[in-house]
């Protein structure tokens, strides 16, 4: 739910024209570095409008449909980079324009050839197109910009007789962090602020080094970010940061810095309602979010801002209204286009489906989206734990199983527990086979510990219920041979004597074998010697005469698992 904003780092501009065209590109540059996008668009769009020919503002106009994370609008800057260079097919800043963004686009050898190409038509002595080349590479939301080489054009663009914009130096201060040469990024930094004392964008950016770097200590970062403040207070990026950082820690001080965001921001800030409102929901003040999202959709007009309906969605699920819940979340993944619905959007949503009997197929089919949508092997296993968990909280326990299995596709250690969950959902609801199979994985990855020995021959058992033919034989006589070879039997008593429970009951009545039957018994109370019924069997298992015809069997020697039995004690952990 939460939007992360990325600046827009200004390249010099030689300006060509007269003096009022001078004036405007300035003014939109100045609201560019101000991050007020929509103000930045207008004045470029009022250029274009009254010169398409002016190839230097399509391409300011260019760099503000994607400059913000919200409304980043590619197709349509390629589109009017393409209609501009029909125009002006010789102009080197379109040119490094569109290797923007082909990077983009993920297009790295077009892109590298635009580079090259806009360098090699400006005698490689333009420093706003070295600087348009360096920023495209070094832009964070290029992931496939060549860091190396932006920091190659920059230092040339330093180079050049003349270079005074101190936006070089920190586009090569970029370049720097994205190879992760946190030094040389602050010497960067420090160099813009050589040329412009203050350039509050390189002060910040100091700050970020050490904040994005995992510095504990936050008086440092916030030193920077203070300074970077006392320069400008009218630079938004330094307050959206901090508000963004302390949502998860400090809400307190994260409403703090947002209304300071927002009084910088001005009308630029179209989503404004939804931020206040988010904020309420991040105070825990639930239904006074739920209260400002109606406020802010009825003045929306006919398209409210669509993560309104996902504060709602999430407000209504914190205080347990899930029909609400499910309509608000129906309006959001109706109104919200896919790209910008979120793993968390999806887990949450399908909670609330499961609550509602006729959904589990669509609520599964949201979760698999999260899964594939989460990028940390973490998130992937909650998801799937998360809703496993929601089906053995309803006593669907085969559904549970199924999605407890499916960690075992994401998870690259699975564990003891990982097992028990599926395999043990899948026996307590007579799915013996799938429980052996799951328990065999166990046994393959911890060959030593009895209890995955011990599961397979409780799941056999289930199918072999009267021991006719041995199925779970092997598995028992195995878990025996582990366990006895454990140095202290204390941890795994439960597991060792329902093993013997099984070989007693089975030499008893299938085998017809006394003595094996009573060494069992023996066994057996060599670990509990106060248990009962291993004390009534063994009682009764000494008065049978095996040759005569087959006895009744003794009542407290049991014949097969049941399928409501006791959880069987977990696994321990080694």
């Amino acid at each position: 739910m939460n939007r992360v904003k990325k600046g827009l780092f200004l390249m010099t501009l030689v300006v060509l024209g007269n003096g009022v065209f001078a004036q405007t590109i300035d003014e939109g540059r100045k609201q560019l570095y101000y991050e007020k996008y929509i103000s930045a668009r207008n004045v470029f769009q009022k250029l274009v409008g009254a010169n398409p020919a002016d190839a230097d503002a399509v391409y300011w106009l260019g760099q503000t449909l994607i400059a913000p994370d919200e409304d980043k609008d590619v197709a349509g800057a390629k589109a009017l980079y393409q209609t501009s260079l029909a125009l002006n097919s010789n102009s080197a800043l379109l040119i490094a324009g569109m290797g923007h963004l082909e990077l983009l686009e993920g297009r790295t050898q077009d892109a590298r050839n635009r580079f090259e190409t806009a360098i090699s038509l400006s005698n490689g002595k333009s420093i706003p197109v070295l600087n348009a080349v360096g920023f495209a590479n070094a832009d964070f939301d290029s992931k496939l910009g060549d860091a190396g080489y932006a920091i190659e054009k920059l230092k040339q663009a330093v180079a050049l007789k003349g270079m005074k914009d101190p936006d070089v130096y920190v586009n090569l201060g970029d370049a720097y962090r994205k190879m992760a040469d946190g030094g040389n990024a602050q010497l960067s930094y420090e160099a813009a602020l050589a040329l412009k004392p203050d350039y509050a964008r390189a002060k910040y950016r100091i700050g970020r080094i050490y904040q994005t770097q995992g510095v504990t200590q936050e008086d440092i970062y916030m030193k920077y970010y203070n300074e970077a403040i006392a320069m400008d207070p009218n630079y938004t990026p330094v307050y959206w940061t901090l508000h963004q950082y302390f949502y998860e820690t400090n809400v307190g001080r994260s409403a703090e810095f947002l209304e300071k965001y927002l009084a910088a921001k001005g009308s630029d800030e179209p989503n404004a309602c939804f931020l206040r409102a988010q904020m309420k929901y991040a105070q825990g003040l639930f239904q006074d979010a739920i209260t400002r999202s109606d406020e802010c959709i009825a003045s929306g007009g006919a398209n409210p801002y669509p993560n309104l309906y996902g504060i709602k969605a999430y407000a209504y699920n914190k205080i347990g209204d899930s029909g609400n819940a499910k309509l608000a979340f129906d309006q959001y993944f109706m109104k919200q286009k896919p790209a910008k619905i979120g793993p968390s959007d999806y887990k949450t949503y399908a909670e609330v489906l499961l609550k509602f009997p006729g959904n589990e197929s669509l609520a599964g089919t949201f979760i698999d989206k999260a899964v594939e949508l989460d990028s940390t092997e973490a998130g992937k296993v909650a998801l799937l734990k998360s809703v496993a968990s929601s089906y053995e909280k309803q006593k669907s326990f085969i559904e549970a199983a199924n999605w407890y299995k499916k960690v075992f596709n994401v998870k690259k250690n699975v564990s003891k527990t990982d097992y028990y969950n599926a395999g043990y959902n899948y026996f307590r609801t007579g799915q013996f086979q799938q429980s052996a199979d799951v328990f065999s994985l166990y046994t393959q990855k911890y060959p030593d510990d009895i209890f995955g020995y011990y599961m397979i021959g409780k799941s056999y058992w289930g199918i072999d219920t009267t021991m006719s033919l041995s199925m779970a034989n092997p598995s028992f006589e195995k878990a025996i041979q582990v366990g006895e070879a454990y140095p202290d039997k204390s941890k795994i008593s439960a597991q060792l004597i329902g093993c013997y429970k099984y070989m007693i009951a089975y030499f008893a009545n299938v085998k017809k074998d006394k003595p094996g039957a009573l060494a069992y018994c023996d066994k057996a109370l060599l670990i509990d010697p106060n248990d009962q019924e291993v004390l009534g069997n063994k009682d009764a298992i000494s008065r049978m005469n095996m040759n005569a015809p087959p006895p009744k069997p003794a009542t407290n020697v049991p014949q097969k698992p049941k399928q409501n039995a006791p959880k069987p004690g977990k696994p321990k952990k080694k």
